[in-house]
């Protein structure tokens, strides 16, 4: 991070005060902390709910209820990929993320021998079976829809499509005619059923750019080609109507507007701990790990990595995190077998930050019974990063 004449903890804890996580906002809705803070990367994963936890005190019954009412939903959207987000984001989300099943499709067509048009009918045929409230699983879809829907085989599974089923259901998701309905009711747990929709699809590489900058500033426009996938032309035109100005000495931009606050902004004198995801957007929406570490920090091994590779040197934390006023203070994993948080903190332990720890242990125990990171992590895939944590923490 070149020098902006601004200290490097002021940045640090400006960002952790954009993301609402100097003491959090009790009594925000799920809605309301996504829309303020930025979209939430859902991966199978715990994250949603550990990022609600810390910023508004949101417990899984809040969260799975919001989902429920579809304030909130988990939509393909950025780079196609899928993010928690308010309702009033839904258009954006799915016009963002609306190029990447039109290339599913056009692969499909090049190597796969799958015509637009045997998309299109197997789309139809799909929506023609679907409700609005009875959430059918793809099986039951496919049965539904019966020749509709074309067996790929070898090259097919070559290339990640085994049926022409997800390439069409795609095309539904992007269009905004269905959604995804967890089979639970649960965002960290991949099982889901589809329902018909009738979601506007609409919103400009700028809206959501300024979407971004309100989220992650100050950032770059390296950070942002990141989090859209917009190429260098289309993040050019898409910050040009917006009134951006740069932190001097450094290629970082701020909304005018916030420039003042920024400036007017001071760390604040105790500690704020918060436990987070590896994904959180406090380090996601930027995904540029140096930032939030000090350098000796960075030059501690990853748990149990191969090829002794250290934290700093990772593109994405490979455990949860434990933050203070923006910088990373530690790391952490859930341990089912004894039901609790273990960690390695970079910093001594005082009675804040013990009771933060003990904080999440709870909500993690109770309410969630797991903090995945994602939806391959299991208890015996972690069990070599919770013993290299364990010694260490010794």
């Amino acid at each position: 991070m070149a020098n902006s004449g601004i200290p490097t903890a002021k940045l640090r804890a400006w960002w952790a005060h954009r993301q609402w996580l100097d003491g959090g906002r009790p009594g925000a809705s799920p809605a309301e902390v996504l829309a303020a803070t930025g979209w939430a990367r859902s991966v199978g994963g715990t994250a949603p709910y550990l990022g609600l936890f810390a910023r508004a005190g949101l417990d899984r019954a809040a969260v799975d209820a919001a989902v429920a009412a579809v304030q909130v939903h988990e939509l393909p959207s950025a780079r196609g990929c899928t993010y928690v987000l308010p309702a009033s984001d839904y258009a954006l989300g799915l016009a963002a993320g609306a190029a990447v099943p039109e290339s599913d499709v056009a692969m499909a067509g090049k190597h796969l021998g799958v015509s637009r048009d045997e998309i299109e009918k197997l789309r139809l045929a799909i929506s023609q079976v679907l409700s609005e409230t009875d959430p059918l699983a793809p099986s039951a879809i496919r049965a539904a829809v019966g020749d509709a829907v074309r067996n790929l085989g070898e090259p097919g599974r070559r290339r990640g499509r085994t049926t022409t089923l997800p390439i069409a259901l795609g095309l539904l998701q992007a269009r905004g005619l269905i959604r995804r309905v967890p089979v639970n009711g649960r965002l960290d747990q991949q099982r889901y059923g589809y329902v018909g929709w009738d979601q506007p699809v609409h919103g400009s590489a700028a809206e959501l750019a300024e979407r971004y900058f309100s989220w992650a500033a100050p950032a770059s426009i390296g950070h942002l080609r990141w989090f859209t996938g917009f190429t260098a032309a289309t993040a050019k035109a898409a910050t040009a109507p917006l009134d951006l100005v740069a932190l001097p000495g450094t290629d970082l931009l701020i909304p005018a507007e916030l420039r003042s606050e920024l400036d007017e902004f001071t760390v604040p004198g105790t500690p704020s701990y918060t436990l987070l995801a590896g994904i959180d957007g406090l380090h996601l929406l930027h995904r540029d790990l140096a930032r939030l570490l000090d350098p000796a920090d960075a030059e501690r091994p990853s748990p149990a990595a191969k090829g002794g590779r250290s934290f700093g040197g990772e593109a994405d934390p490979q455990s949860h995190l434990v933050v203070d006023r923006g910088r990373i203070v530690g790391i952490w994993e859930y341990d089912t077998e004894v039901g609790e948080i273990v960690h390695q903190l970079f910093v001594p332990a005082d009675e804040a930050l013990r009771e933060a720890v003990a904080r999440t242990e709870t909500f993690v125990r109770d309410q969630l019974g797991d903090a995945r990171g994602f939806s391959l992590d299991s208890p015996k895939s972690r069990a070599p990063k919770i013993a290299a944590l364990r010694a260490r923490s010794r």
